[in-house]
């Protein structure tokens, strides 16, 4: 992972980005030498925030599951047939 001041992305965004884009490599920005913020590229991102979402929606079905909050097979195809006539 290459990491970068906060000045060098000040003084260098362009370049910064350019190398980001061509790499897709995230860059960490740091202040003070402390990690301060994450470059990523876009497409990357994008995908990230779907696996969260698949992930979360994974958590709340193992939740409903331990929870006893289910439905029997033909109580879903029931309820599903209604949406998809």
């Amino acid at each position: 992972m290459k990491v970068e001041l906060v000045t060098n992305l000040k003084r260098q965004a362009t370049r910064i980005l350019a190398d980001l884009h061509e790499s897709k490599e995230p860059v960490l920005i740091t202040e003070h030498g402390m990690p301060s913020a994450y470059l990523v590229d876009v497409d990357d991102y994008q995908f990230m925030q779907k696996r969260l979402a698949l992930l979360d929606a994974l958590a709340r079905g193992e939740r409903a599951v331990i929870e006893g909050d289910t439905v029997s097979h033909e109580q879903a195809k029931e309820r599903l047939g209604k949406w998809l006539k």
